[in-house]
């Protein structure tokens, strides 16, 4: 049963240090919070599947990993100095700021409840600027990226030339953006400070339908691969009214979280607005030429863009569940054994010096392959539940017949079920049983 409040989750993840509140000793910093030990094995594990199935599993699609600061002119190109806004709205009776477009009505305040008190809408623009150098003028003026997507379309020429791929090819990149949210909310998953993983995928103009429908649908079931069950995710295409200025096409990947349907990822088609605008802005000529057809052309992109910190937060929500054994509450994250922060825990029986060398031993020995607890401290029954409570797909016991049989003991997250295995077979059935 998936957490049906995200206070469950919210608690889960702080009292066993998956995400805390940022600076929380100084009464903590709105909408940024810290990944702690667990948590930062997990949002990189969801990273690394992303880049798995993007990059390593195809040979049409590359990584970068460019700059965050960036020159006015990227962003003048872009058009997210005079695009990238939000509608701002105040209410004149609590003082507090709301996005127009994120209110349920528009003239009720969601937090005094007072009626026809918004301000006027104004557009706030969402970019964090900064200056770069020891002169505070404008010739100094930078910007934090609100997206990683144009350090794809500046590099797009380079990477063309250096990894000698052609259309249709990608450029992918996960890294950290910026956006100065009016009303971050939810816990991470929309915060000022956030993860991206995004792909641009260049194709013929001609083909950009198909790519289009094929992304779509490989997005969706990436998240089904990993775990989420297929009833919790949904594809909705945008409205006319909702699409971006650089858009002829959206769908996002939508996610039922506590609070409804929201968006983990949008597949775009950015036709070739990017490239054209750059190329105009920069004087380089950002275009492929084919020397089959003997055709130059712009080509059109295609983008899967998604959040790294609220895929996260999706996926422990999907995993969430409490069952009753032996008339106790069992809390398991039924997390995909690719995306657990630790695949596998290493239980000695007992802190008794006599254990210890063979669990030590183990330990390395599973360490050589996977991330690997070692946990000696309260009873046996304790720690499983505390390796229940964090994903951990399987624990290795080591007991006191170990030292007689040199045998361990695998206990599976879900069934509950034991196995005994020979340690020199441990890695092979471990390997066996998780599938990679």
């Amino acid at each position: 049963m998936p957490a049906t409040e995200l206070d469950q989750i919210v608690n889960l993840c702080k009292r066993r240090g998956f995400v805390y509140p940022s600076a929380e000793i100084y009464g903590g910093f709105r909408s940024t919070y810290d990944y702690g030990p667990l948590g930062s094995l997990m949002l990189r594990n969801v990273k690394d599947a992303w880049v798995r199935a993007m990059v390593q599993q195809r040979h049409d699609v590359v990584l970068i990993d460019a700059a965050i600061l960036s020159p006015p002119q990227v962003w003048e190109a872009s058009g997210h100095l005079s695009n990238f806004t939000d509608p701002l709205v105040d209410c004149t009776n609590c003082k507090n700021r709301f996005r127009e477009d994120k209110l349920d009505d528009p003239n009720t305040c969601p937090s005094c409840g007072a009626i026809g008190s918004f301000t006027e809408a104004r557009q706030f623009n969402l970019m964090f600027k900064t200056q770069a150098g020891p002169l505070a003028d404008s010739g100094a003026d930078a910007y934090l990226r609100p997206e990683t997507a144009q350090g794809m379309f500046t590099n797009f020429g380079q990477v063309l030339q250096t990894s000698r791929k052609k259309p249709p090819f990608g450029i992918a990149q996960v890294g950290k953006s910026f956006r100065n949210e009016i009303t971050p909310q939810n816990w991470i998953f929309r915060t000022r400070e956030f993860e991206q993983m995004e792909m641009e995928f260049f194709v013929p103009p001609a083909d950009g339908p198909k790519w289009y429908e094929y992304w779509c649908a490989e997005r969706l079931d990436w998240y089904v691969r990993h775990g989420i069950p297929s009833d919790m995710l949904r594809l909705r295409a945008h409205g006319d009214d909702e699409l971006s200025h650089y858009s002829t096409g959206t769908s996002d990947v939508e996610f039922l979280f506590p609070w409804g349907w929201d968006e983990l990822e949008g597949i775009a088609q950015r036709t070739d607005f990017d490239l054209k605008a750059h190329s105009e802005r920069s004087g380089e000529r950002l275009d492929y030429f084919d020397q089959q057809t003997n055709e130059r052309y712009v080509p059109y992109v295609i983008e899967p863009a998604a959040g790294a910190t609220r895929t996260m937060a999706a996926f422990l929500l999907a995993a969430y569940d409490e069952e009753v054994v032996n008339d106790e509450t069992r809390t398991v994250l039924r997390l995909h054994p690719r995306l657990a922060p630790y695949t596998i825990a290493v239980l000695p029986l007992s802190k008794k010096d006599t254990l210890t060398p063979l669990a030590h031993q183990v330990h390395k020995l599973l360490s050589d392959r996977y991330m690997v607890d070692y946990d000696e401290t309260q009873a046996i029954g304790r720690r499983y539940r505390r390796q229940d409570e964090i994903g951990t797909p399987l624990c290795v016991t080591v007991d006191f017949d170990s030292l007689d049989d040199n045998a361990v003991t695998i206990r599976d997250r879900d069934t509950m079920d034991q196995v005994r295995v020979p340690v020199e077979d441990l890695v092979q059935i471990v390997t066996d049983r998780l599938g990679f």
